[in-house]
């Protein structure tokens, strides 16, 4: 590839342009190795070790790590460090494929795990068929939106870790002083992570929280990490502040309230015990996510009709493509697989979900997962667009399908372990759908950054998530036999969460009271003529998320004041911040990784035993935010683009 087929990430990466008006790293008429053996096999075995690392994790702490970037990163050290080649597309490839595991992960043990919980051991088989079917749901409903979303969207969507991956795709590729950046920002990253993690170091306090004196049952903390610092810092200060209001909503509003309502001493369900004895995280836990849900559900309901009339164009066009025999031109970078085969392997994966005896929901249980699916998908795939995939609320969107699926089978005269075990079997391949299409989503808006094929990357997303379905059942079923699942050494929080909605509707003890509230949150919020979804996102995660990345957000917001000063110092100063902030995101993902894998064959650094206090984890992430102001406000005024 020549220097003139290449001129560097443009900066309208950034900028709200038309995306057809976007010029991608690799111009699109340049043919270069992509969907190759090597970015297989090597996107393969990353899909497996991913895979099971974040089924670890996300049944221990209910959270899974991105593996997009550090993927990236892992192969550009293969195939460009070690076999010499040199492909950013083919990089691009193996990072695509990889992230299918774990976003295949994240949907199983957000949900399946529910059937162990009720004492229902589901087989290696059927695992397979709800994770294959429900990541194919995933992949297949998102191409369609493709164009209206990663393109059509361009600017006004971020997504920011799929812009982060792109970064650092090219700063790899480029070298220079954009490659230094962005991995110096990676072993600051990895180095803060390593530290600080408890399963780590465990030098510091990953979390601080403090209670707020004067106010009973209100409290703030933060989880001070590098990811979601950069997060913050590349959604910018307008997103994070609708996050982190959500959060100000839940901690310093309704938790307080709560509190002093709760002096009673009567139990309040969901809980069994008076919220006097709860204390901040008992009345988050049992309520304030139900709220949060509430609002999530809403939020996307009024996201999907804001946007219903530009999806039926985008559709329309689509299918008029169907009935044309004009053999249409179009460029690499712009051939998504054919509708026809989308739509025919779409209506084949519905058909075997009405008639496998493996997964039984009937025809019904098809319908709902038909309408469910393509609703959060579309949804899935605007939030990771706003705030990441990291904090998509993919456990809030399947509790709103369980709430709606149950309650459906239940009218249907569905009752008792069947009723609830077919509820759990849709509301598990919609999660799945749902998390799929969000990394899926961020992917796709790699590949359009770098100036990859669509046809290619969706090939390789529907590979990842084949070999993902085949080994994610034996990961689920050894963690269990090593931990059991649903114990305090692996609690699986998410599937708690789900196998206790779907109980609570068949048996009529849902507390459909705090649903309404968090939905009419959401509805006074878009009132005020704010998009919800940010802050019904913010209301339904713990605070501690969304001040780090409010933080971020800041400091890209002071940033911001510099761009009438001087308009070319700002571009450099913000790619830099970017790439930086990029960095931070990757070696936080990296180490992540590797420190779930340690977890899993019970290894541990064991320096620590107890952590410092938390006024020197602050002193620690204060040292990490002076590192991000420096290479983006501070940042020295040189005369060549970094990316030169």
């Amino acid at each position: 590839m020549s220097d003139n087929d290449i001129k560097g990430l443009d900066p309208n990466a950034y900028e709200e342009i038309p995306g057809e008006e976007y010029q991608p790293y690799v111009a699109a008429e340049t043919v270069m190795p992509e969907f190759t053996i090597t970015s297989i096999i090597l996107g393969i075995i990353m899909t497996i070790i991913f895979g099971a690392a974040n089924a670890y994790l996300g049944l221990k702490v209910g959270m899974t790590v991105s593996a997009s970037v550090p993927a990236a990163v892992i192969s550009m050290g293969v195939i460009r460090g070690i076999l010499k080649r040199d492909s950013i597309l083919e990089n691009n490839m193996v990072q695509t494929i990889s992230s299918a595991g774990e976003s295949v992960a994240a949907g199983v043990i957000f949900t399946i795990p529910a059937l162990i919980i009720w004492g229902v051991d589901p087989s290696i088989f059927k695992m397979f068929l709800l994770a294959l079917l429900g990541g194919l749901v995933g992949v297949l409903f998102m191409i369609p939106l493709r164009k209206h979303l990663i393109v059509g969207e361009h600017g006004r969507l971020p997504y920011p870790e799929g812009t982060a991956c792109a970064e650092v795709l090219v700063a790899g590729e480029k070298g220079g002083v954009g490659a230094k950046t962005v991995f110096t920002g990676l072993g600051v990253g990895a180095l803060y992570k390593i530290l600080g993690e408890a399963k780590g170091f465990n030098i510091w306090p990953t979390r601080v929280e403090w209670g707020i004196p004067g106010i009973e049952g209100a409290a703030i903390g933060m989880d001070i990490l590098p990811a979601l610092l950069g997060v913050g810092f590349i959604i910018g200060p307008r997103i994070s502040a609708l996050m982190f209001s959500g959060g100000v909503m839940g901690w310093l509003v309704f938790i307080p309230l709560m509190t002093l309502i709760g002096k009673s001493g009567t139990p309040i369900y969901p809980a069994n015990v008076p919220i006097s004895e709860l204390g901040y995280w008992g009345i988050w836990d049992n309520y304030i996510r139900y709220i949060g849900a509430g609002a999530v559900a809403l939020g996307g309901i009024i996201s999907l009709i804001k946007a219903l009339p530009t999806i039926w164009d985008s559709f329309k066009a689509a299918l008029s493509g169907l009935t044309k025999n004009v053999d249409i031109k179009s460029n690499r970078t712009s051939e998504d697989l054919p509708l026809k085969w989308v739509l025919s392997i779409a209506v084949a994966i519905i058909i075997l979900i009405a008639v496998m005896p493996q997964i039984p929901v009937g025809i019904w249980g098809a319908i709902f997962v038909l309408i469910f699916g393509f609703f959060f998908v579309t949804v899935s795939s605007r939030i990771v667009g706003i705030v990441g995939s990291s904090s998509n609320p993919a456990s809030g969107m399947t509790i709103a399908t369980l709430l709606f699926t149950t309650a459906l089978f239940k009218a249907l005269g569905w009752s008792g372990e069947s009723g609830m075990i077919a509820a759990l079997s849709v509301g598990a391949i919609v999660c799945i759908a749902i998390a799929v299409a969000g990394d899926t989503s961020q992917d796709l808006k790699t590949g359009f950054l770098v100036g990859a094929t669509p046809r290619k990357q969706q090939l390789g997303e529907m590979l990842g998530v084949l070999i993902s379905a085949l080994v994610i059942g034996f990961v689920l079923l050894l963690l269990h036999e090593a931990y059991t699942i649903g114990s305090k050494d692996l609690a699986a929080p998410q599937a708690t969460l789900m196998s206790m909605v779907v109980e609570g509707v068949m048996k009529g003890t849902l507390p459909w009271t705090f649903i309404f509230i968090g939905a009419f949150s959401a509805v006074i919020v878009e009132l005020f003529g704010i998009r919800s979804l940010p802050f019904a996102v913010g209301l339904y995660l713990p605070i501690h998320l969304s001040a780090p990345i409010i933080i971020g957000g800041l400091i890209k917001g002071i940033l911001n004041k510099q761009k009438d000063k001087n308009q070319e110092s700002f571009e450099r100063r913000r790619e830099k911040g970017v790439l930086y902030a990029s960095g931070l995101i990757a070696g936080d993902a990296v180490m992540g990784v590797v420190l779930a894998i340690f977890a899993y064959f019970k290894l541990s650094f064991g320096f620590r035993e107890t952590p410092l206090g938390p006024i020197w984890g602050l002193i620690f992430f204060a040292s990490l935010v002076i590192t991000l102001i420096y290479n983006s406000i501070l940042s020295k005024n040189n005369s060549s683009s970094i990316n030169e």
